[in-house]
Parts: C-alpha cells; sequence; structure tokens
C-alpha cells in the first residue's frame, strides 16, 4: 500500500509541515504502466488527529491503512499541532490551519494525486480535537464533503458559556478556551465566527445544505458522553438527521477510534471491494 509522508512548505502555516497520506493499492496481476498511467479518481478521506498528535497518528493507531486497500480509497492525514483546526493569525508569523486544508491541501492532493474533487466523493473524519475540526468543516464548509464523521466530540452551545462550567470549551477563563477567545478578538467575535459549531448547525440543519453526519462516542467517556447524549437530543430538536454510535466498555481511547472509523466508512457508503 503506497503510504507517503510529504514534508511541504504551506503559505497558509508559514513554514514546513507533514501530511501523510494512503494511495489505493495496485492489484495482484494489473499491468503496472495501465494502472498508473490511468485518469480514475478515487474517493477521499480526509482524517484528522487530535490533541498532541500528528500526522502519523491514525497510521501508528489504527488499522486505517488496512481499511483504505480494501476499500480502494486514499487517506489525507495533516498535522495540526494543538490549533484547534483554527486560524492563528498573530501566532509566530501566522498559523492558518482551518484555511490550510480546505485552500491549500485539497487543491493540492485533487490535483496531483488521483484524488477526486467532487463533493459526492469526499469525506471528513477526526477524533477528539479532531472530531471538532470535522464538525467545524462540515458546518462551515458543507459543499466540500458528502459525509463528516465525528469521533469523541460534539459541538457545544456558547450561549451557556460560564466561568467555572466543568466542560472547559463552556468555560470562558479555560486556558485552552481562553486562548481561543482571544485569538477570535474577544468573546462576542468568537460566538460570531465560524467557531460556533452549534449555532452554525441550528442555521443549516433546515436548509437540507449538511452533509451526512456520524457522531460517535464511548459510553465510558465520562464527561463527554453526556454532551454527547445531550447533543444528540438537541439535534431531534432542530431536525437535524444524524446518525448515532456508542459502545459500552469504552472511554476517550483508540480502541474505540478503530471500530467507530470502520462504521463511518460503512454508512458513508466507502465499502470494502476485497479482502486482504
Amino acid at each position: 500500500m503506497p503510504l507517503l509522508t510529504m514534508n511541504l512548505e504551506s503559505l497558509c502555516l508559514k513554514g514546513n509541515t507533514q501530511v501523510s497520506i494512503i494511495l489505493p493499492q495496485i492489484p495482484q496481476g494489473a499491468d503496472p504502466k495501465t494502472f498508473y498511467s490511468g485518469e480514475k479518481k478515487y474517493k477521499v478521506l480526509w482524517l484528522l488527529h487530535g490533541t498532541f498528535g500528528d500526522h502519523s497518528d491514525w497510521v501508528r493507531y489504527t488499522g486505517i491503512e488496512l481499511y483504505a486497500r480494501e476499500r480502494g480509497l486514499v487517506v489525507v492525514m495533516p498535522s495540526a499541532l494543538n490549533s484547534n483546526y483554527s486560524n492563528w493569525e498573530d501566532t509566530m508569523l501566522g498559523y492558518n490551519m482551518y484555511d490550510f486544508l480546505t485552500e491549500e491541501l485539497m487543491p493540492m492532493v485533487q490535483h496531483w494525486f488521483p484524488a477526486s474533487g467532487r463533493r459526492e466523493d469526499n469525506f471528513i473524519a477526526g477524533l477528539s480535537m479532531g472530531g471538532r475540526g470535522a464538525v467545524k468543516y462540515a458546518a462551515n464548509r458543507p459543499e466540500l464533503f458528502a459525509g463528516a464523521a465525528v469521533l469523541s466530540a460534539v459541538p457545544v452551545d456558547f450561549a451557556l458559556m460560564k466561568p467555572g462550567d466543568p466542560n472547559p470549551f463552556l468555560d470562558p477563563e479555560n486556558p485552552r478556551t481562553s486562548l481561543s477567545i482571544r485569538n477570535a478578538g474577544g468573546l462576542e467575535k468568537y460566538i460570531a465566527s465560524e467557531e460556533n459549531v452549534w449555532d452554525i448547525l441550528d442555521k443549516k440543519a433546515p436548509l437540507g445544505v449538511l452533509p451526512r453526519l456520524f457522531f460517535a462516542c464511548g459510553q465510558e467517556d465520562v464527561l463527554l458522553y453526556r454532551q454527547y447524549t445531550a447533543f444528540q437530543k438537541h439535534c431531534l430538536e432542530i431536525g437535524l438527521d444524524a446518525d448515532w454510535f456508542s459502545l459500552p466498555g469504552y472511554a476517550h481511547e483508540w480502541r474505540f477510534w478503530d471500530i467507530a472509523i470502520q462504521k463511518a466508512l460503512d454508512l458513508f457508503g466507502i465499502l470494502p471491494v476485497r479482502k486482504y
């Protein structure tokens, strides 16, 4: 299975970054010249890592390479530091991760590799911080993706934000959240930005423009599972048709994410074409 690690200079990130890409495997007995000179474009999964991770996490901790091989799928895994997949204009010389994926990485992959640029062939997924990134892209740029798998993450209602909230993403004094608020230019601008996915989904749910959404959470993921069930109830209230998956005995862990990403691929119709 071709597995590439690219080192590239990014205009959006103002420096070098790394991206891992899994490409489809040539079938046994196929003619290499015919296969590699073909014009076939493959479906693409944009796969995002969590906090403290990088481009290599999914390959090291799950069977994603095997699943891609079985399904004839291109998988693209960027490094994002601890950016929350947000733009950080005032960090160092600037680190615009939110723009990097859609404005730089997607055009590069779709033109340099056998990767389809059609919406119906593009899917995004991620775990934890990457799950928040996946649903943020799905909500704000629904024209780019046919489906989004949000693993161990859900949007939160910024209207409930208050100091000391046990949910760190609703506590404006939490170090991570306070940095995000400051980065947006203050609380009012933060609430009005692309970060407010809860509100954006509320507005877009009736319009029928959103990708197919898949949310998954381990039932032993104590704080997050409460958020997951609360958000599931909210989706029913606003008429947001999403798919849900949870398992007992699993917490915030790779064993769960390995199972959940396979469920998501099945749900999106990216099915195995052959077994290895």
